[in-house]
């Protein structure tokens, strides 16, 4: 995997923005997305093709981790909370819970995205959310990596 560190926003994420991150959405990051991160905050991939089950997908960038998503015209669109902010009930599949379950990591060309999946377990897996079929309360993805390091390692 390459990334264009060029295009990573700063400032990179604090620790302390990490944990409100986590705690506002009631969540525990893989500690390697942790360090991805503060490395390549909202960076754009230059090996950017994800090819599974005989189709290709292209990333368009990961998402960033930012103290105020508004002071950044072009880049806070591509804020975690914003994304999430937007995406919000087509997320979840329990009107019931507090924080969230599926977190986007990267913008897909077309409107996609890469998401940790924290539905069945702490140690999420890697899903592709589809907007179109997606609906409210009634994500629809498809597990393209059981981890983060997994999924890194599928780009070419």
């Amino acid at each position: 995997m390459k990334i264009d560190e060029k295009t990573s926003i700063k400032p990179f994420p604090s620790d302390e923005r990490i944990a409100w991150f986590e705690q506002s959405y009631s969540i525990k990051l893989p500690q390697s997305y942790i360090d991805f991160l503060k490395r390549y905050n909202g960076a754009t991939p230059i090996t950017n093709v994800l090819k599974f089950d005989r189709q290709e997908y292209v990333i368009e960038r990961f998402l960033c981790l930012l103290d105020n998503p508004k002071e950044h015209l072009e880049d806070g669109w591509y804020d975690l909370t914003s994304v999430l902010t937007q995406l919000d009930g087509r997320l979840i599949d329990d009107e019931e819970l507090i924080g969230m379950n599926v977190i986007p990591i990267a913008a897909m060309f077309a409107g996609d995205f890469i998401c940790l999946d924290f539905r069945n377990s702490v140690n999420p897996e890697v899903v592709i959310w589809d907007h179109e079929e997606s609906e409210e309360l009634e994500p629809v993805t498809t597990v393209v990596a059981s981890d983060f390091e997994g999924f890194l390692a599928m780009l070419s």
